[in-house]
C-alpha cells in the first residue's frame, strides 16, 4: 500500500527552494511546480484564472492522486475559497503549511497550546469568509472538512483563544519563577537562536554533552530545552545554562510570533544570545537568513550581546569562509559582533565559540576567598564549583580559592565565607 502524499506547488516567483523544504518536512512529495511570474497576486485566485485551469487539467490527467496544493505565499480567505472550489483539492498557503508542521512537531503541553493558539488566530478570517459565503446562499464546508455551523464555530474560536492565553500565562509565570531561581543560584542564561535548521540543537548537544534527538528538517525544535554547559572554558567549567529555541523563518506573521511569546521570551531575557547561522549556503542566502534572524532579535527586544556562530564551515573551503565574513561585514550585518566560524558536525571552532560566549557574559566578577581547612569549608568549595568558575585553588594551612562569578551572588558568597570564619582577600 502506497502512503506517499503528493503535492503541487504554486508560486509567482522562481524562489521556491524553501517552500519545497517545508513540504518535505511534512513528507509531501512535490510532483509538479506551477510558476506564474507576477509582481502582485491575482485578486481572485492568487494566480491567473488561465494558470488555475492548467493546474486543474494537470490534476484531472495525472496518474497520481494529488493530495494538496501548496501556494508559496499568503492567501486571502476569498482566494483560498475560490481555489479550493475550482480545484476540488485541499489548498494550503505558506502560513498554513508552517502551522501544520508546528502541529506535527509539538510534543510538550506548552508547544501544543502555542500551536493551537496560532492555528485559531489563522482560522478566524477564514471562518468569517465562510459565514459570508453561507449567508450569500452557498453551503461551504470548513477548511475542506464537512458541514459546520460556522457561526457557532467562530464563537468557539474566541472562547478557546481566551482559555489558551490564560493557560500560557500560567506557564509563563512558572517559567519566570524557574528563571529567577537559576539566576539566584549564580547561573548565566545563554539562548541559542537562528534560522530554522541552522544547527542549534546539534550545538546544544555538543556544549551540554546531551544526546537530544536532532532531525534534519525545518522546525524540528518547537519547545525550549535547557541544559548546563558541560564543556569547559580554558579547562574550567562555567555556570552557564544553555537554552535551545524555536527557529526563525522569513515573513512569519507577527501573530504567530505573539503565540510563541512565552518560548521566545527565553531569547529576550538571555545574558548572551548565540545566533546560529548556516554558512554553507550561497552568500546571498546566508545574508538574507542572518538579516531575518537579526531583525527578529530586534523585534523581540534583545539588548544583550549577540555572538554569531557561523556553522557548517566543513562544507566550504577556508578561503570561502574568509570571503563570506568579509561580505557579511560589508553588508553591515556584523557591526562589531563576535562571529565565530564553527563546524558542529566536525566539532571545529567550538572552544573558541565558548570562550567568546564567556567573554560576552555581563558582570563577571573575580573574587579570592580564604577559608579554614575543614569539612564545612570543603562542602562550600563543592558548591562554588557548581555555581562559579573556579580558576585556581590552593590547599595549605587554609584554602585559598580564586573564582569568577555572576555579580548577583557576590553578597551571598561573601556572607557564607564570613559565616565559615573565612575572608575575602
Amino acid at each position: 500500500m502506497n502512503n506517499q502524499k503528493n503535492a503541487i506547488i504554486v508560486s509567482i516567483n522562481d524562489n521556491i527552494s524553501e517552500i519545497n523544504k517545508l513540504a518535505d518536512s511534512l513528507d509531501y512529495n512535490v510532483v509538479k511546480e506551477f510558476i506564474q511570474h507576477r509582481k502582485i497576486p491575482d485578486v481572485n485566485f492568487y494566480i491567473g484564472s488561465g494558470k488555475v485551469d492548467d493546474v486543474r487539467e494537470y490534476i484531472d490527467s495525472s496518474l497520481e492522486d494529488i493530495d494538496l496544493i501548496i501556494v508559496d505565499g499568503e492567501l486571502k480567505p476569498s482566494q483560498w475559497f475560490t481555489l479550493e472550489k475550482k480545484l476540488q483539492v485541499d489548498v494550503y498557503d505558506r502560513i498554513r503549511l508552517i502551522l501544520a508542521i508546528f502541529e506535527e512537531r509539538a510534543e510538550r503541553k506548552e508547544a501544543k497550546l502555542q500551536v493551537k493558539l496560532a492555528q485559531l488566530q489563522y482560522e478566524r478570517p477564514y471562518v468569517r469568509e465562510l459565514i459570508h459565503r453561507a449567508r450569500a446562499g452557498e453551503h461551504p464546508g470548513f477548511m475542506a472538512g464537512g458541514e459546520y455551523q460556522v457561526d457557532d464555530y467562530y464563537e468557539m474560536i474566541k472562547k478557546q483563544m481566551k482559555k489558551i492565553r490564560g493557560d500560557l500565562k500560567k506557564i509563563r509565570s512558572d517559567r519566570e519563577l524557574h528563571r529567577q531561581t537559576r539566576y539566584k543560584s549564580g547561573f548565566y542564561l545563554v539562548s541559542l537562536a537562528g534560522y530554522t535548521n541552522a544547527g542549534k540543537s546539534s550545538l546544544l548537544n555538543i556544549l551540554s554533552g546531551e544526546k537530544i534527538k536532532v532531525e534534519g528538517k525545518l522546525f524540528s525544535t518547537l519547545s525550549t530545552t535547557t541544559r548546563r554547559i558541560q564543556k569547559r572554558v580554558n579547562g574550567k567549567k562555567a555556570p552557564i545554562l544553555l537554552t535551545d529555541t524555536v527557529g526563525f523563518i522569513e515573513n512569519l506573521p507577527s501573530w504567530i510570533i505573539d503565540a510563541f511569546h512565552s518560548t521566545l521570551e527565553e531569547i529576550e531575557v538571555a545574558d548572551v544570545v548565540v545566533l546560529v547561522t548556516d554558512g554553507s549556503e550561497d552568500k546571498e542566502i546566508v545574508e538574507k537568513k542572518l538579516r531575518v534572524s537579526l531583525n527578529e532579535l530586534t523585534d523581540l527586544g534583545v539588548t544583550t550581546s549577540v555572538v554569531i556562530a557561523l556553522n557548517k564551515i566543513d562544507l566550504i573551503e577556508k578561503e570561502k569562509v574568509d570571503t563570506l565574513l568579509y561580505y557579511l561585514d560589508q553588508q553591515d550585518l556584523l557591526n562589531d559582533r563576535l562571529c565565530v566560524p564553527v563546524s558542529v558536525k566536525e566539532k571545529k571552532g567550538i572552544d573558541l565559540l565558548l570562550e567568546n560566549i564567556y567573554k560576552s557574559l555581563p558582570h563577571v566578577i573575580e573574587m579570592t576567598l580564604k577559608l579554614p581547612l575543614n569539612k564545612t569549608s570543603q562542602a562550600f568549595v563543592s558548591q562554588l564549583y557548581k555555581k562559579t568558575r573556579v580558576s585556581h585553588i590552593n590547599y595549605n594551612h587554609s584554602i585559598t580559592i580564586n573564582i569568577e562569578c555572576n555579580s548577583k551572588i557576590r553578597k551571598k558568597i561573601q556572607s557564607k565565607c564570613e559565616t565559615l570564619q573565612g575572608s575575602i582577600i
